[in-house]
């Protein structure tokens, strides 16, 4: 077989897609920092998940609409720097073949070709030892053996085993890969899909079901609140009794259930006894229960997925309720949205003046197609984004090169208290060209650091890491590492402190307390009194607390 038809190609997309699926969590635990927030598979199969469901809906399967299926979808549903890398990738590659009707090697390899050149350009600072550098070595060698190409499968395996070369010397390229002990996580994840896609072509059956590819809401149960429900079974039958149920058996069981839970209701009368028990182990119950009778009318209903879906409708709420303000709103000059990952950090932003907050962030980078949703629901003329974290602010430029009706200006916020610091220095008076100017140059004198425990054990920054070890992590690399989050936020406050620093600011997340947040304030306090140090709630997760100086 030496061609591809549009057919084939769908399948060898889906399957590419599929086995990034399966191996996302893999990809992920190659991320060079240990953090519980590795997220690269994650976003990478998020972002195609977007192109399969496209792909997936076309009825009549030809080139054309498979193409602007697979482009399209990942575009909007693209997520994180590894994300919209590889919607650029597709974006490009469709390019070049939506106009054919099969594809052989030299078509191939101008499609390769030109997606890497689609995703370089989306790059503002291309780096090597990346994704784009194993996408760029495949291209080179699909280029050079296409015209002499006698088959097509010893041709995409030469160009398969290129792209695996290429990877194996991605930590040659990047220090900070060779250090960690490991290879580009994005690199991986476009290998895992091309040879997925190289699975399908040898006719290989491949499972094409997938999870879905819905994004997980932003809005997570937090550990805090899990611990709050100490049951998570809310448990509810009835025992048709066949012997008598005394008042002494009464007492036994309802003893009996108080060992294993709480919320305990017993009512009986000559016939039935009615029992509601919240547990973490309704099986017991229902064991003892059967003793007296059989059971009728069961009923468990987990607490902790129940409280989840809670927080989802809440949240889900207060964004309707945003829209629905928004779109109330008088149309304005300027608006503001900015990217949040916490109700303390939200409500700073709400203060501040911001119009529309996309919950994510680090745990959850928010597509681009939430952000046009954003844009959507803001009703100004000018509108200035915040994505607070370096793995968005392509999400963000994306949108903003899809939106056509809106002036949108992204200020290149890498973390919060960047964004905070931007929409602070905000002046209405200015004009909004130097507002960019003045906000883009202020966020440079933020310093941010972020106080979270590690995942595995690994080695980088010259440090040894291991495994539940605390981190503080800078805008740079690794600042300090130890096994208390006061002697580590310390230690990573001295990293970023220096004879200009003014101002010294604590947000407290999960795991700390407002309590802790002030004692560490105070310590702070005395050891660089030339300084101001405040503290607020941020709400965030995953990271103990963010520290900013400036």
């Amino acid at each position: 077989m030496n061609t591809i038809d549009a057919k084939l190609l769908a399948r060898m997309f889906l399957a590419g897609a599929k086995k990034l699926e399966v191996k996302k969590e893999w990809i992920n635990e190659l991320n060079v920092f240990p953090v519980p927030d590795g997220d690269t598979g994650t976003n990478m199969t998020l972002t195609i998940m977007s192109a399969v469901k496209e792909v997936n809906n076309l009825e009549d399967v030809q080139m054309t609409s498979l193409a602007k299926a697979i482009s399209s979808g990942s575009l909007r549903g693209a997520r994180g720097n590894s994300g919209v890398i590889l919607s650029q990738l597709l974006r490009g590659f469709t390019k070049g073949i939506r106009d054919l009707e099969e594809l052989d090697a030299v078509a191939l390899a101008r499609a390769v070709d030109k997606g890497v050149e689609t995703a370089y350009k989306a790059v503002m600072k291309p780096k090597e030892g990346t994704i784009l550098t194993v996408a760029r070595g495949v291209a080179d060698k699909a280029l050079e053996l296409a015209e002499d190409a006698e088959d097509l499968q010893t041709f995409l395996e030469d160009v398969l085993e290129e792209g695996r070369r290429v990877l194996a010397k991605t930590p040659d390229m990047l220090p900070v890969l060779k250090e960690a002990g490991v290879v580009d996580s994005g690199g991986q994840g476009l290998m895992v899909v091309l040879e997925g896609a190289f699975d399908a072509f040898m006719g290989k059956e491949v499972d094409l079901t997938f999870d879905g590819g819905e994004s997980a809401k932003v809005v997570k149960i937090t550990p805090q609140a899990e611990a709050d429900i100490k049951f998570g079974y809310c448990t509810e039958f009835i025992i048709v009794l066949n012997k008598e149920f005394t008042a002494e058996d009464e007492v036994d069981f309802k003893a009996y259930l108080s060992s294993l839970g709480d919320s305990i209701v017993c009512v009986a009368d000559d016939e039935v006894v009615k029992i509601h028990v919240h547990t973490n182990d309704p099986g017991l119950a229902i064991q003892r229960a059967l003793t007296y009778g059989s059971l009728s009318r069961i009923k468990i209903d987990n607490m902790r997925e129940e409280h989840q879906e809670k927080l989802i409708k809440d949240a889900e709420k207060i964004a309707a309720q945003q829209a629905e303000e928004a779109a109330k709103a008088p149309k304005k000059e300027v608006g503001f949205i900015s990217v949040s990952i916490g109700e303390g950090f939200g409500q700073i932003f709400r203060d501040l003046g911001v119009d529309y907050l996309i919950e994510g962030g680090q745990t959850m980078n928010p597509s681009t197609e939430d952000m046009l949703n954003a844009i959507s629901k803001v009703n100004a003329e000018h509108i200035f984004i915040l994505p607070n974290n370096k793995n968005i602010i392509l999400a963000a430029n994306q949108a903003k090169a899809l939106t056509k009706d809106k002036d949108i200006i992204v200020i290149p916020t890498k973390t919060v208290p960047q964004g905070i610091t931007a929409v602070i220095n905000y002046v209405p008076e200015k004009s909004v060209e130097d507002n960019e100017k003045d906000m883009t140059e202020e966020i440079t004198r933020v310093k941010t650091g972020q106080i979270t425990y590690a995942v595995r054990d690994t080695h980088i920054d010259d440090k040894e890491i291991h495994e539940g070890d605390i981190m503080g992590i800078g805008d740079h690399g690794m600042l300090a590492v130890g096994k208390e989050v006061a002697a580590v936020a310390k230690e990573t406050v001295e990293q970023m402190v220096d004879d200009e620093t003014e101002l010294i600011s604590i947000y407290y997340g999960e795991g700390f307390t407002e309590e802790e947040a002030e004692k560490l304030a105070g310590e702070l306090e005395e050891q660089y009194d030339y300084c101001d140090v405040e503290v607020n709630c941020g709400g965030q997760p995953i990271y103990y607390c963010i520290i900013s100086v400036e």
